[in-house]
C-alpha cells in the first residue's frame, strides 16, 4: 500500500510539472527514481500493462490529478512566488544530476567509476568520446529550446479564450498533443513547451479548469479530446523509442539525458536579478537547497 501511495504522490508531481511550459516530467521521473520503470511499463500489450497495474495504475491517476487540480495553483504559485518556485525547481534538477552521472558511466555489470583512468579501461576512447558527444548532443538541445522559449514567450498572453472547434484546429491540438507527449518521456524538454510553440498550450490549459464549468464543459471536452488521443498515442509511442534506446545504447542515451538534466537548468533558473532583498535572497536558498535534497535522497532511496 506505501508503494502505491508513493507512486501515486510522484505521479501528482510528474502531472504538475507536465503543465508548466520549460519543465520537464520526464526530469522529474528521473529524479524520483522511476523513470525505467515508467519507460519499460508503458506498451502495447495489455497484458503486460496490467501485470504492471500497481505501478502503471497509481502513476497514470496520480499524473491525471496533478494535472487537473493543480494547474491553477501551479500558476498561481508562479505568479505569486515566481523566483522561490523556479529555485526549487532548479534544485530538483540539480540534486539529480549526481545519479545521473552514475547511470551514463555505468558498465553492462552494473558497476560505475567515476575515475577517468578506470572507466577508460571498461569503455575505451571511442567509447568515452560517444558518451561525451551525446552528452554535448542532449546540452545543445535544451539550449535552442531555451532559445525557442525567448521567441515564443508571448504565447503565453491568450489564457482564457476557448476558440471555436473545426477540422483544422483539431488536427493542429492532435500533432501537438503528439509532439508534446514524445517530449514529455524525454527528460529536460518539457511536453507543454512545445505545445506552446504550436501555438495549442493556451486553449489546453484553458480548457482543463473549463471542464468543471457547466456552460463550458462541452466546448472544453471536444477541444481537450484530440489532444488527448495524441499525448495517449505519444506516451506509447515515445517510451517505446526510449525503451529500445535504453537497452540498444544505455551509457550513449543517459549521456543525453545527463545533458539535457543539466541543460534544463539553464530553462529553469531565473537568475540572481529575480532575487531582490536579504529575505527573498534566504527563501529562494531555502526553496534551492530543498529541492535539492528532494532530488538527491530520494533518488538514493529509490535506487536502494
Amino acid at each position: 500500500m506505501f508503494e502505491i501511495i508513493k507512486t501515486a504522490l510522484i505521479g501528482v508531481a510528474v502531472g504538475m510539472a507536465n503543465v508548466i511550459p520549460g519543465v520537464s516530467g520526464g526530469t522529474l521521473a528521473v529524479v524520483f527514481g522511476i523513470y525505467d520503470k515508467f519507460i519499460n511499463a508503458i506498451t502495447y500489450d495489455i497484458k503486460k500493462i496490467w501485470a504492471n497495474r500497481k505501478f502503471v495504475l497509481p502513476l497514470l491517476l496520480g499524473m491525471l490529478c496533478g494535472v487537473l487540480l493543480f494547474s491553477e495553483m501551479i500558476t498561481a504559485l508562479y505568479e505569486k512566488f515566481p523566483a522561490q518556485t523556479d529555485f526549487f525547481f532548479t534544485g530538483l534538477i540539480l540534486g539529480s544530476v549526481p545519479m545521473l552521472f552514475v547511470y551514463m558511466v555505468k558498465d553492462e555489470s552494473g558497476g560505475a567509476d567515476a575515475s577517468t583512468e578506470k572507466t577508460e579501461k571498461k569503455f575505451g576512447a571511442a567509447k568515452i568520446a560517444g558518451i561525451a558527444l551525446c552528452a554535448i548532443f542532449g546540452f545543445a538541445l535544451i539550449l535552442l529550446f531555451n532559445y525557442l522559449e525567448s521567441i515564443y514567450v508571448g504565447e503565453k498572453d491568450a489564457l482564457g479564450y476557448l476558440p471555436p472547434l473545426g477540422v483544422p484546429l483539431a488536427v493542429r491540438i492532435f500533432v501537438a498533443g503528439l509532439v508534446g507527449a514524445v517530449a514529455m518521456v524525454i527528460p529536460g524538454i518539457s511536453g507543454s513547451l512545445l505545445m506552446l510553440i504550436m501555438g495549442v498550450y493556451p486553449i489546453v490549459i484553458t480548457s482543463i479548469p473549463a471542464l468543471l464549468n457547466p456552460e463550458t464543459c462541452v466546448h472544453a471536452f471536444f477541444l481537450l479530446l484530440p489532444n488527448g488521443i495524441g499525448v495517449l498515442l505519444g506516451i506509447i509511442c515515445g517510451a517505446k523509442l526510449i525503451g529500445w534506446l535504453l537497452k540498444k545504447f544505455p551509457n550513449n542515451t543517459y549521456a543525453v539525458i545527463f545533458g539535457l538534466i543539466c541543460g534544463s537548468v539553464f530553462a529553469v533558473f531565473p537568475g540572481f536579478a529575480a532575487v531582490d532583498g536579504f529575505l527573498m535572497a534566504a527563501a529562494c536558498a531555502l526553496c534551492l537547497v530543498a529541492g535539492a535534497a528532494l532530488a538527491y535522497f530520494t533518488s538514493h532511496f529509490a535506487k536502494a
